[in-house]
């Protein structure tokens, strides 16, 4: 297991050197996306003026309060509580969010299924996991709110995050086929038949 520092943007090349079960903590820019962001970018055709090119995206709707802008708020907002929402009901967007906008790691609760495990060897990129319930922990990673594009479905909408350190966070899918949650449901199934079989129970 290796240490990765990513000062973003990355190149397909160093998320391509990651492998299940390595850790990474992300500098600089963050962008946060959840369903209704990509229902509207992609199901009904609204752009985002934000370059997400070799960036990373965290499954999210963020707890904000409007504020007046400053330098400490440039957006106008200030992080209240930055949580992680569960991946799986996203699961059909990661592969247009890879082709049409460059994004190479996605970041999320529970896990993406095989159409993404798929994307991510075809084009490069890794899903990063973070633990539920440690929203407040990384509400503190977040330096500021720097900008927000499609406002109107706040707080579904498209958030660019300043970030210092944020992680470490655990690869569990990688662009190799390697997933941390394929071996748990293996190990599970495994444990499941041997148990039932020392009951005498035929799985």
């Amino acid at each position: 297991m290796t240490h990765h520092d990513f000062y973003m943007p990355v190149s397909e090349a160093q998320v391509r050197a990651l492998r299940v079960g390595d850790t990474v903590t992300l500098y600089r820019t963050l962008f946060g996306i959840r369903d209704a962001t990509q229902i509207h970018m992609f199901d009904r055709g609204r752009k985002t003026r934000f370059d997400m090119q070799g960036h990373a995206v965290i499954h999210t709707a963020p707890n904000v309060k409007q504020v007046p802008k400053s330098n400490e708020y440039p957006a106008g907002y200030a992080s209240i509580c930055v949580g992680t929402t569960t991946s799986a009901r996203m699961e059909r967007f990661s592969r247009p969010l890879m082709e049409q906008y460059g994004v190479r790691l996605i970041i999320g609760k529970g896990g993406l299924g095989k159409d993404s495990a798929k994307a991510f060897a075809d084009l490069g990129g890794a899903y990063l996991a973070i633990i539920g319930g440690t929203a407040a922990l990384e509400t503190t990673w977040i330096t500021a709110i720097e900008d927000v594009d499609l406002e109107d479905l706040n707080p579904e909408c498209l958030w660019r995050f300043g970030i210092k350190g944020f992680g470490p966070l655990l690869v569990a899918m990688d662009s190799h086929g390697g997933s941390s949650y394929d071996r748990v449901m293996k190990t599970a199934e495994e444990r499941k038949a041997a148990a039932l079989a020392a009951i005498g129970v035929k799985a």
